[in-house]
């Protein structure tokens, strides 16, 4: 019985190293893809963002204290709290 689960759970234990590997690339891949996308950096005023990037397809917000506002620009998400950039993201596809 044990000459058996010895093979078991070596190929058991190889299958989830090669996930995590795959699972690592696609994160990586993600991670390149977003870099290289041009986006609001932190700390731009709502200004500066429309003179560079132009009107924003969607506007959201504001909501919370602080207030916290959403501008969409394509797969393009812009947080603002009050009138300066927070964080801008590349939205997840589903």
């Amino acid at each position: 019985m044990q000459r058996i689960r010895f093979p078991l759970l070596l190929l058991l234990g190889s299958t989830l190293a090669a996930g995590n590997v795959l699972g690592d690339t696609l994160l990586v891949d993600a991670v390149a893809a977003d870099a290289s996308v041009a986006r609001p950096a932190g700390g731009m005023t709502m200004d500066q963002v429309l003179q560079q990037y132009g009107e924003p397809q969607q506007r959201i917000g504001p909501v919370g204290e602080p207030p916290i506002t959403r501008w969409v620009y394509g797969d393009t998400i812009v947080y603002f709290e009050d009138r300066q950039v927070i964080h801008s993201v590349i939205a997840h596809k589903k």
